[in-house]
């Protein structure tokens, strides 16, 4: 009952005006980040973060933006999946398997609405999953003191590589870099400077926005330069909806069982949305009776991974807003921007910051309904937005990043520092050292220095305080199994992923030939009646 009462005073908070206003403005950038390939939820939310900064918003309409923005961008990734075969990022990936299929066959405008009705359900489900599990996590974290929490802290950065991670030991290195530029600046402590070098700017440490839209917006640039992109994607035409109540009630059950699966592998740290739409579509795969369409443009192969890959977005939310360690890549994002806002994620924030926190929520619930009544009828507008050059978008973005970092702090300096993280940045991509964990390590290497600090103070310096309850040992042994699972069975899903792409490009290669030889067929037929 009491969550019921902070879920209505968090819907009084999010239907004001200016939070609506800024609800929708969110939900419709995402989408166009989403629909672009390439840039992905991370970016869209890096690169309106210091826009958010420079036109003075508060916490609460800062962060129903960026939140906003992350949702409409998991429904955006599978505009450019179902029309060009184009993940929008990579949890769209499995959308491509049926999305192009159907649209190849003359339903796109059907694929795309299915999709969307997909992610809507999706979303709705793992926010009541989030307004149930959030609470209740909240009131566990408060047995955790400093040992725990530090432990807690390493089993982030154990996982960040996800089980479907490349590489563990890069993500490692990347993750040791972010602690290491969280070191830079005045030890609180002891009062020593740290990596200054008696630059005054640097007694503060280095602000994670700032590297937050190099490492992401400016190395996106660069790699943009590099591939000389000029031009848009190919144009694409959509036929008319035509979907019946039958085609919606069909996808219902595949929609239900692909949340509730994204959802906790949303809340999982590390596993993220790419395991959420896999395991989705997987599942769909093993229960359907009629397997012989997927990979040709069955609904349910796009039902099945959209709500998936949504579920698990809204999901990463649970253990960032409740321990402060952020689910996903975006979610890092997000933490910063509270960091950054002076709001400390954990369990306390359920009580010190209730209505931000509940206003939050309750801004999803809203927002997921403005995507679903906003991605049916302005489909259009988006696939007219993958038509534009690359080499008119790009400039913009990037202009929106200097301007709005120029406007936090009015030092050029910054500026300097954004661009050397974003040549850090491209120089670790073409490495395939992943960026998130630096992110991370900026975010809670202090905090993590500060718990260890305190577990060895109030134990006078004895190292076992930091395993000496039953809850840090659990914690400890959730870490070294984060850190062994994507050696064991990470090969398996990679391997089972790509196979599933592999036989889903061969399909689409018939499909096309067939395509190719029906026009050409038509031409012929079209000559000899002239002549």
């Amino acid at each position: 009952m009491e969550t019921l009462n902070y879920l209505l005073q968090g819907f009084a908070v999010a239907l004001t005006f200016e939070n609506l206003m800024f609800a929708a403005l969110g939900a419709l950038l995402g989408t166009l980040v989403g629909a672009l390939p390439g840039l992905g939820p991370a970016n869209g939310v890096a690169i309106l973060i210091p826009l958010a900064f420079s036109l003075g918003l508060s916490a609460q309409a800062s962060l129903i933006l960026l939140t906003a923005v992350y949702a409409g961008a998991m429904y955006g990734g599978r505009i450019s999946s179902i029309l060009l075969n184009i993940p929008g990022d990579e949890p769209a990936m499995m959308t491509c398997l049926d999305g192009h299929p159907m649209a190849l066959k003359g339903k796109a405008a059907e694929s795309l609405a299915i999709s969307a009705m997909a992610s809507f359900i999706g979303s709705f489900i793992a926010t009541i999953g989030l307004v149930i599990l959030a609470p209740w996590l909240a009131r566990f974290a408060l047995k955790f003191g400093p040992a725990e929490y530090f432990a807690l802290f390493t089993l982030a950065f154990a996982t960040l590589g996800g089980i479907t991670g490349k590489n563990q030991f890069k993500t490692i290195i990347a993750a040791c870099i972010g602690l290491m530029i969280a070191t830079v600046g005045v030890d609180l402590s002891t009062g020593n400077q740290r990596y200054t070098y008696d630059i005054l700017e640097l007694y503060e440490g280095i602000d994670f926005i700032i590297a937050i839209v190099g490492l992401f917006a400016i190395s996106e640039l660069l790699f943009f330069i590099e591939k000389h992109q000029g031009n848009g994607l190919k144009k694409v035409t959509l036929n008319k909806l035509k979907l019946s109540l039958k085609d919606i009630v069909n996808i219902l059950p595949t929609s239900l069982r692909g949340s509730i699966l994204g959802f906790f592998a949303g809340v999982l740290p590390g596993a993220g949305a790419s395991l959420g739409s896999f395991i989705s579509y997987t599942l769909e795969k093993k229960v359907a009776r009629d397997k012989s369409q997927f990979g040709k443009g069955d609904p349910r192969g796009i039902a099945a991974p959209e709500a998936g890959n949504n579920a698990s977005a809204n999901g990463a939310l649970v253990p960032m807003l409740t321990l402060g360690v952020p689910g996903s890549g975006t979610t890092a994002v997000l933490l910063a921007m509270l960091v950054s806002l002076n709001i400390q994620p954990g369990p306390m924030l359920f009580t010190q910051n209730a209505d931000l926190v509940w206003g939050v929520i309750a801004a999803l619930f809203i927002g997921n309904l403005i995507l679903l009544l906003m991605n049916i009828p302005m489909v259009g507008v988006f696939v007219k937005l993958l038509s534009v050059p690359p080499k008119y978008l790009m400039p913009i973005v990037t202009l929106i990043a200097s301007v709005g970092i120029f406007a936090i702090s009015g030092s050029a300096l910054d500026l300097f520092f954004m661009i050397g993280f974003g040549i850090m940045g491209y120089v670790l991509r073409k490495l395939d050292i992943p960026l998130v964990p630096i992110i991370l390590g900026m975010l809670l290497g202090p905090e993590m220095e500060k718990s260890l600090r305190h577990a060895l103070t109030l134990s006078d310096g004895n190292w076992s305080v930091l395993w000496s309850s039953s809850l840090s040992v659990s914690i400890w042994a959730l870490a070294l199994l984060g850190l062994v699972l994507p050696y064991l069975i990470g090969p398996i899903l990679r391997r089972r992923m790509a196979n599933s792409s592999a036989d889903t490009t061969q399909v689409h290669t018939k499909a096309q030939t067939h395509a190719k030889t029906q026009s050409a067929n038509i031409n012929t037929e079209s000559e000899i009646t002239e002549s």
